[in-house]
């Protein structure tokens, strides 16, 4: 007891100095509601302002001046003050607890109850101040205990066996650690006070008291850390969610354009999902990642929409298509690519579209692109186009076997196409599994 006698007045300095800082820290956090800013900074205040009083009490004992006179009355009504405002402040921390975390629709009674507290003790501080209640002062300027002075000491013992009562009551709605470590801290002063009435001259109900309020800090930015934490994984789970949702949707979109685009060909029916679907699996064998492959799968699913606007005369025609005809077909690719170039956040989308017609060897359309000027999404689109082209019936002739395809596929390499893309096609019409999962 000697050794903390004599060295609370540094330790006062060193708490004060904490709460301070803590003052200024509680108003800044903004993931922490303004109430309960509001109260976890009138709490540090509060604490930092009544370890100063304190020790200015301690300092200016004794003290015969006129300005001692006044720092000994003064700095010990507010201690007197300040010992029982910090635990109706701590209980409000408890009811904001309660709702937030205890799922209280409203302020608990015993909140009420200990606001009504806090203004008897207020008076009986102020009825002291005049009639030394609590409290005198002897002839040399020091503070004396009167034989009420125990009354002082009721008023926090009820807010803390009330603060103790609601714990209890919302136990099975907070988190049992958060319920044990509070019980024990809003214990803590209490036993403080009996040490500190049996042993005159010890302050350790005000520096017990300041370390439960800055352990209540450390407490709430630990939980709110904790709910930031959990939000943050219930966001990315409605991202991704939300993501998953948004892919299935552009699927089913552009699927179904796909389905009408291909209507208008009697011959074709299925023939852009085929292609979008081999399309992705050369691109996922050549060694694209799976978004790349993505890309490459849509591409292909619309590829031919530009289709809607060739003549259905010229598309299902049986015979051998005229010039005119046959000019009037390759405008689709141009006419995919300005229907598509709207998509601003898929620009991949007019790429397929537009230059799935290229060769190779430069001699395709619309625009005569070269090897590796041609985009790769179009490249591998071109491969899976032409298989599909091979492997079904047309108008003006039968599906070929897969040996004459192979031959022209082989034929192609180079000249119509990607030499990489089409011998991993070559790879899977050997392999017989080029039409699996198509």
């Amino acid at each position: 007891m000697d050794f903390l006698r004599n060295m609370q007045l540094d330790i006062m300095l060193f708490m004060s100095g904490v709460c301070g800082v803590l003052t200024i820290m509680s108003l800044m956090p903004s993931f922490m509601s303004r109430k309960r800013r509001s109260i976890m900074s009138l709490m540090e205040f509060s604490s930092m302002f009544l370890l100063i009083v304190d020790r200015l009490a301690y300092i200016y004992r004794g003290d015969m001046s006129d300005l001692g006179g006044f720092m000994v009355r003064f700095t010990n009504g507010m201690t007197y003050f300040l010992t029982i405002l910090i635990p109706l402040l701590v209980t409000l921390f408890i009811g904001d607890l309660c709702i937030n975390e205890g799922g209280a629709t409203k302020l608990p009674k015993q909140i009420l109850i200990c606001e009504i507290l806090f203004a008897i003790g207020t008076i009986l501080i102020v009825i002291s101040q005049f009639t030394g209640l609590y409290y005198t002062f002897d002839a040399t300027n020091r503070y004396q205990r009167s034989p009420y002075n125990f009354i002082s000491y009721i008023i926090p013992f009820a807010v803390v066996i009330i603060q103790e009562a609601l714990l209890i009551r919302y136990s099975d709605r907070l988190k049992k650690g958060l319920v044990i470590s509070l019980a024990i801290s809003l214990i803590l002063p209490t036993f403080a006070s009996i040490i500190q009435f049996l042993f005159y001259g010890i302050s350790l109900t005000s520096i017990t008291m300041v370390a439960v309020v800055i352990v209540f800090y450390v407490y709430t930015l630990y939980s709110l850390g904790d709910e930031v934490g959990k939000a943050r994984i219930r966001e990315l789970a409605f991202y991704k969610e939300a993501q998953e949702k948004e892919a299935a949707l552009l699927e089913e979109t552009t699927q179904a354009l796909a389905n009408a685009i291909d209507a208008k060909d009697k011959y074709t029916s299925g023939h852009s999902l085929r292609v979008a679907s081999l399309s992705r699996k050369i691109a996922r064998l050549s060694g694209m990642s799976e978004s790349e492959c993505d890309q490459v799968y849509f591409a292909g699913l619309l590829h031919d929409v530009g289709k809607i606007g060739v003549r259905d005369d010229v598309i299902n025609k049986t015979g051998k298509l005229t010039d005119e005809e046959f000019e009037n077909i390759k405008l689709h690719p141009t006419l995919g690519k300005e229907i598509l170039s709207s998509i601003k956040e898929s620009p991949y989308l007019a790429l397929g579209a537009n230059y799935h017609h290229e060769r190779y060897d430069g001699t395709g359309y619309p625009e005569g692109l070269k090897g590796e000027e041609i985009p790769a999404i179009a490249r591998i689109i071109a491969v899976a186009d032409a298989y599909d082209a091979m492997t079904s019936s047309r108008s003006y002739r039968d599906a070929l076997n897969k040996e004459e395809v192979r031959n022209e596929i082989l034929k192609g390499m180079g000249r119509q196409f990607d030499i990489k893309y089409a011998a991993i096609l070559l790879s899977l019409i050997d392999d017989g599994t080029v039409e699996d999962d198509l």
